[in-house]
């Protein structure tokens, strides 16, 4: 995976430190079924870079609307999004916590009945017709981004007997081409369903609170909408954990 920054590639910044492998997920987790299905059991064969050698943006800078980073007003029809408004903010920050500007970071998540808009999603919670659950933006010249959201319901999944997922969010950073995507999920502080939950656990323990957000009363707006503080660190000592190696 490639390192996501659209910092120049100078003899400097390519000396990256050592990715922590132990910090994330394994490929297959026996509490996770659907891993024994998808994950590779055989070594991975490495391929030529072709995205890899592209040097600029493919998504486009442009592509990116005035409400896309407000999931409240992005989907809007005729009312408000149902449940509680809250805003997720935080730094994207590479192995020796500078900022990374300027890189895509995408969010997806289900609405506050813990139902996604998507025709797999077949969870007996209604829809909310004002709230698409995704949006996107572009971190700033300190690496921060910043999304206006609902907090998302918790839902079943199927897993196993009485399997519930906590509230999440979905992470999603692309750095100077689409080979280079990274992502994650951020998790809520005090929710009890992160003690049963298999994706969740297949975080070495060690790196679990990485994933969880912290609420901050300074993000919050008053009468309007509570603050989470979120970090992404890319790579080295204190790198988030990410789905995919």
């Amino acid at each position: 995976m490639n390192h996501p920054t659209h910092a120049p590639h100078t003899s400097a910044n390519l000396a990256l430190d050592p990715r922590d492998w132990n910090s994330h997920p394994a490929y297959r987790y026996p509490g996770y079924t659907s891993t024994a299905l998808r994950g590779p059991t055989q070594p991975l064969v490495p391929l030529k870079a072709r995205l890899g050698e592209l040097q600029q943006p493919v998504y486009g800078h442009g592509a990116i609307g005035a409400l896309d980073h407000d999931l409240t007003r992005n989907a809007r029809r005729n009312g408000e999004p149902l449940g509680e408004r809250i805003i997720v903010t935080g730094r994207v920050l590479d192995e020796r916590r500078r900022p990374v500007r300027h890189t895509l970071v995408e969010i997806w998540q289900a609405n506050a009945a813990g139902r996604y808009v998507h025709k797999v999603d077949q969870h007996d919670a209604p829809l909310d017709a004002n709230f698409l659950g995704a949006g996107r933006c572009l971190t700033d010249d300190k690496g921060r981004y910043r999304f206006l959201t609902i907090k998302p319901g918790a839902y079943p999944w199927g897993n196993h007997p009485n399997a519930w997922r906590p509230q999440h969010i979905h992470f999603s950073l692309f750095g100077p081409h689409f080979g280079s995507r990274l992502v994650t999920q951020m998790y809520f502080p005090g929710d009890p369903l992160l003690a049963y939950d298999p994706i969740a656990l297949s975080t070495p323990e060690h790196a679990r609170s990485r994933l969880i957000s912290d609420f901050d009363l300074d993000i919050t707006q008053e009468g309007y909408a509570l603050g989470y503080r979120f970090d992404i660190v890319l790579r080295g000592a204190g790198e988030t954990p990410f789905e995919n190696r």
